[in-house]
């Protein structure tokens, strides 16, 4: 399959144009974990590198991070390739990536002197592999760069539960029982995210993007009270460097405080119809706007821009019929209803052995039926 020819420099403009709401000839495509072990040429390189071989060595993360550009044409952007654990690892926290169990801290942190012990990153001391990586696919590249970083949630979930979990019990019990520790291992994880996502706009990122992807599991009042003031903190930190996106699945009760967060677009999963996260957005703004057009703007809102919103296709229709495929992605396409602000991605990354044809057929099929 061939996607449609452009000129170079095209799908540049619109992948950011999007993102800052900005009026575009089709909607902008690209898929998280794009380069990725769906791919045979990715499986090839594993045979012979650890992911954190790849990661911490530049020639090979920027080798990945171009497989997808190379392999499916139309893409409007790359990601780097790299891991939200490179920031902790390189903080001093110990991480083993154990096939089948995924990845490992080997010293969580379980105390107050524990996190105080946290370095803050100095990025082109200790994460100097990620840019390198980011200045070499700078050479190449013809349409905008993605960099990213864990969110601190998600971050600090891995650091206190030693690995995956699906309960989050001791990180909720650390939120609320510890205080003092929770509050220096968010300040440390914050701290550090914010210079190394400064650090990848100066190597060259066009668009950075914030993965707290675990945040959904907390109940609003308690996203207020434990996270938001970290995160919101990475973004201010962010707010004259460049465009951001901010993503978590299972958020629908958390969309307009994760809007407050005041990142330029809002990434959701497939769990939420884009059309309501468009007006639940848009409705926030539109209430500051109109109470502050009449003079009497509300005091406990602080202004929140219109986002842009990026989604948000279920990864596991990949490997659908290509029929029933293209009907959801009408499905999605329908729900944001041409409104400006789009950027067509899945609701989580590409899973493994997904068929590359229909990834593929995705770009195209996006690009043409939102062709302007």
């Amino acid at each position: 399959m061939t996607a449609t020819p452009r000129e170079p420099g095209e799908s540049r403009g619109r992948l950011l144009d999007a993102i800052a709401r900005k009026p575009v000839d089709c909607t902008p495509v690209w898929f998280m974990r794009q380069a990725g072990r769906y791919q045979a040429s990715y499986r090839e390189l594993r045979k012979k590198h650890s992911i954190l071989e790849i990661c911490r060595t530049p020639e090979l993360a920027a080798q990945v991070t171009m497989l997808p550009v190379k392999e499916l044409p139309g893409l409007d952007a790359a990601i780097i390739f790299s891991d939200i654990l490179v920031v902790p690892q390189a903080m001093g926290i110990q991480v083993e990536f154990i096939q089948s169990e995924g990845p490992q801290i080997m010293n969580p942190v379980k105390t107050v002197a524990e996190a105080e012990a946290l370095k803050i990153v100095e990025p082109e001391r200790d994460l100097k592999f990620v840019l390198d990586a980011i200045r070499l696919c700078k050479r190449e590249l013809k349409i905008p760069l993605i960099g990213f970083a864990g969110g601190p949630f998600t971050l600090a979930s891995y650091l206190i539960e030693g690995g995956s979990t699906k309960s989050f019990a001791k990180t909720k019990t650390v939120m609320v029982r510890e205080p003092r520790l929770w509050a220096g291992l968010m300040g440390a994880l914050t701290a550090s995210v914010t210079r190394h996502l400064k650090a990848q706009f100066a190597a060259g990122c066009d668009v950075v993007q914030l993965f707290d992807s675990w945040v959904g599991v907390l109940a609003p009042n308690d996203y207020v009270d434990f996270v938001l003031p970290y995160t919101k903190q990475i973004f201010d930190g962010l707010h004259n460097v460049g465009p951001t996106i901010h993503f978590g699945t299972e958020t629908g009760s958390l969309i307009e405080l994760m809007q407050h967060a005041d990142s330029t677009c809002l990434a959701v999963d497939w769990r939420t119809p884009l059309g309501e996260v468009f007006e639940r957005t848009d409705r926030v703004s539109r209430s500051y706007e109109e109470s502050a057009a009449h003079g009497e703007p509300d005091e406990d809102m602080r202004f929140v821009p219109r986002v842009s919103v990026m989604g948000n296709l279920d990864p596991t229709l990949l490997f659908a019929p290509r029929d029933f495929l293209l009907k959801r992605v009408d499905e999605v396409l329908g729900s944001a209803a041409g409104r400006p602000g789009h950027i067509f991605n899945l609701g989580h990354g590409i899973l493994p052995e997904t068929p590359i044809d229909n990834v593929i057929a995705v770009i195209e099929h996006v690009h043409s039926r939102t062709k302007r």
